[in-house]
């Protein structure tokens, strides 16, 4: 029983570190305020919490996007599912024997462009121009 307990709050405690879904209710009426008037078009918003941000994933012109929020209700990243070509040569060169799953266009708040390409399980981020930033695990 000691066991079962140990790990039923080693499991909460360790769950609570990553995203939890929410129910759209749920989310502080800044950020659903913000999301409505930026996202106006937006379709079927699923909503996530991780840490102090808060994240909702949508369909905007049948195009898979995210937006990522602050508790005041800032934007601070958009995130748009792009296709495999729309990727700049750099990252497909890089990519080149490598599966890619799924490419996204990121935006952060001050306009800097990132791009992303899944494979494998992991996301490979670039710079604006195709450079290799980072592998990240994921989800």
């Amino acid at each position: 029983m000691k066991n079962f307990l140990f790990t039923a709050a080693f499991a909460l405690m360790f769950g609570s570190a990553f995203a939890q879904k929410m129910k759209a209710a749920a989310v502080p009426a800044a950020i659903t305020a913000k999301f409505i008037a930026t996202y106006p078009k937006a379709e079927d918003a699923k909503w996530e919490k991780e840490g102090d941000k808060y994240e909702a994933e949508f369909e905007l012109n049948e195009v898979e996007t995210s937006a990522v929020f602050d508790a005041s209700g800032n934007v601070l990243e958009t995130e748009v599912e792009i296709k495999v070509s729309e990727l700049p040569k750099a990252v497909t060169d890089y990519m080149t024997g490598k599966k890619v799953k799924e490419a996204s266009r990121i935006t952060d708040a001050a306009g800097k462009i990132t791009y992303e390409a899944e494979s494998g399980g992991k996301d490979y981020i670039f710079d604006d121009a195709g450079k290799f930033i980072k592998t990240v695990e994921g989800d």
